[in-house]
């Protein structure tokens, strides 16, 4: 479904990629962790065209997009969901108001029809009856469930997930993984993960992918890279710093 070949991106003269390589299957969990000012957020808008790379290619279902206009990625975006870090709500919207915001604009369906797929994307996220709330009602979990209702409505091909349990208790977390776990099974999508959350990597993914110095430096299936005796990796997934190393 996505593939990325020898990616590259420099802002300035500050190098962020450098020549970055994955795959990711159709309906596949693909997790990308690494350190952060890594470059995963920057990896994440190339996948959907909002970052052009310096060279390189990014291919969205066997197409090639890293030089293709505006009008020709829009087509390509259709494919695409996103879930923001912070959920990206507008405050003055209710719920039912958030969520339909896209539809609204694409003017396609009936207030009837709008009003249906919103009540099926809230249930789906566990928010039956939310419609009417404000984003300030709702807990931090719920805001996340939100987001993730806006970006399922017009059923995506691949969604794409911002840093998705930052900010939440590991209960609520763990719950926020079930959710992309399920959204993903039921929906038949292809998902991908960035986060710096460890046990976020071991429960949603099928493959996780390790950026490290501008490349993809390790990946495999969750119990593969979390057993790995490689010292980087390890550091990383212990959450060990150097000693060396001047963190401030």
């Amino acid at each position: 479904m996505i593939e990325v070949r020898q990616l590259k991106k420099n802002f300035g003269t500050q190098n962020i990629l450098d020549g970055v390589d994955l795959l990711i299957e159709s309906g596949q969990s693909a997790v990308i962790i690494g350190r952060s000012g890594g470059g995963k957020s920057v990896l994440l808008k190339h996948l959907i065209g909002l970052l052009q790379p310096d060279s390189g290619d990014v291919l969205v279902d066997g197409e090639v997009i890293t030089h293709m206009n505006e009008r020709q990625l829009l087509r390509i975006r259709e494919k695409f969901g996103m879930v923001f870090q912070g959920a990206a709500l507008f405050d003055s919207m209710t719920v039912e108001e958030n969520v339909a915001f896209l539809l609204e604009r694409q003017r396609k369906y009936s207030p009837a029809e709008i009003q249906r797929r919103v009540a099926v994307a809230l249930e789906v996220v566990d928010l039956p009856g939310t419609q009417k709330k404000k984003p300030a009602e709702l807990s931090g979990g719920m805001r996340k469930r939100v987001g993730l209702a806006r970006a399922i409505i017009y059923e995506p091909e691949i969604l794409l997930y911002d840093e998705p349990t930052t900010g939440l208790d590991p209960i609520v977390s763990d719950s926020i993984d079930q959710l992309i776990v399920r959204v993903r099974d039921h929906l038949k999508v292809t998902s991908v993960v960035v986060t710096h959350d460890m046990r976020s990597a071991r429960r949603v993914g099928h493959q996780v992918f390790m950026l490290h110095k501008k490349k993809i430096y390790a990946s495999g299936p969750p119990q593969e890279l979390f057993a790995s005796s490689d010292p980087i990796v390890r550091q990383f997934i212990d959450g060990v710093a150097d000693a060396k190393e001047n963190v401030f």
